[in-house]
């Protein structure tokens, strides 16, 4: 399903302005890295393709020893720590105990490469090497929720923040425990190569959609049912129609189904209302546009569905936290350019609560 067939044919999307050439990112692997953490960053960079085919990311896993032990498995990595130098983006994946000692020369080779303004991330407890190597004070840092208490007593020098999914401080950046490597992963794409990629990126990565109890992940698509639904049909024609001003009705038409019927299978089916699936949409739509093109505020909001700007603007503010000319400085791709971490602390993916307002 062609997630902005809405605009097709209709206001044509500028080309985005990939990067030339290729991000080289190098997977840091240490003794007794947790193989999900290392496997993380491999696969997701792994899988993204520009629209032309080509691929967004070189990456390389290199270490201080040509073997390593990652819980049950035995590694051969593919280069040593001189790897580091040459890295666009490092990733440091966490170790089964966070608090032994790094490799010196390891520690060495991050405090080199961030001297360089290489961006330096984190996966879990990664972020223990991270702070170990210096990196983290006067930061903003996450980390596995478990051992959030043993960062805080170890590295006081660190703003430790256990309730967020990942951390974005321009070069330096970590996730929370496990599946938020995939988010922050994600999160990187998208300042890299804008909302279409990462969206592509993380339909084949199969990324998590929402945490139950905690904060939605990053995602660009609604929280979709991962299995056949009677929503199939009606879920790709919201995606063309988004535009128009649809109400309950419209829906229910091009679905076969009573409102009533209707809104009992999308509450069960994806956890929203009809209209709070619409607004997502035209949001999510709104984002690319912001993103891709010079269109005005004015003219997104029009062709986005929305009744008014002002209309647009609350929206859009309260999903996803900021103001769409803040959004699109913030995310509008570029060559290595860092992220706005003013902006990007405060913006939230779209993932519309039960109690959001709506048209």
């Amino acid at each position: 399903m062609a997630i902005w067939t809405a605009f097709t044919g209709i206001w044509p999307l500028r080309e985005m302005p990939y990067p030339s050439g290729m991000y080289t990112t190098v997977v840091l692997a240490l003794p007794d890295a947790i193989p999900f953490d290392l496997a993380t960053p491999i696969e997701t960079f792994g899988r993204v393709r520009l629209p032309d085919g080509r691929p967004g990311y070189r990456t390389l896993v290199a270490g201080p020893e040509r073997d390593i032990e990652a819980g049950p498995l035995r590694l051969t990595v593919d280069d040593d720590l001189d790897a580091l130098q040459r890295a666009d983006l490092i990733v440091v994946p966490g170790r089964e105990n966070p608090l032994a000692p790094a490799p010196p020369a390891a520690l060495a080779a991050l405090r080199t490469a961030a001297d360089r303004g290489t961006r330096i991330a984190s996966i879990c407890v990664g972020a223990f090497t991270l702070a170990e190597a210096g990196l983290l004070d006067g930061l903003d840092a996450t980390t596995h929720w478990l051992a959030a208490d043993e960062f805080k007593r170890k590295y006081p020098a660190v703003q430790v923040n256990p309730d967020v999914l990942y951390t974005d401080n321009g070069k330096i950046l970590t996730s929370a425990g496990a599946v938020a490597g995939i988010d922050l992963c994600l999160h990187i794409v998208r300042n890299d190569y804008g909302t279409v990629v990462a969206a592509d990126a993380a339909r084949l990565a199969v990324a998590p959609l929402h945490r139950p109890g905690g904060q939605a992940q990053y995602i660009v698509r609604n929280r979709a049912p991962s299995r056949p639904t009677t929503l199939d049909q009606v879920l790709p024609w919201i995606e063309d129609n988004a535009y128009r001003g649809l109400a309950l009705a419209d829906i229910a038409a091009a679905a076969g189904l009573s409102v009533r019927t209707l809104t009992r299978r999308f509450k069960d089916e994806t956890g929203q209302s009809p209209l709070q699936w619409v607004a997502g949409v035209r949001i999510r739509q709104a984002q690319e546009l912001l993103e891709t093109t010079d269109h005005t505020v004015d003219r997104i909001a029009a062709q986005t569905g929305f009744p008014t700007t002002s209309n647009f603007r609350s929206q859009f503010g309260q999903v996803v936290g900021v103001t769409p000319g803040a959004y699109r400085k913030a995310f509008r791709p570029g060559p290595h350019r860092p992220a706005d971490e003013a902006v990007l602390a405060k913006a939230t993916p779209v993932f519309l609560p039960e109690n959001a307002k709506l048209l």
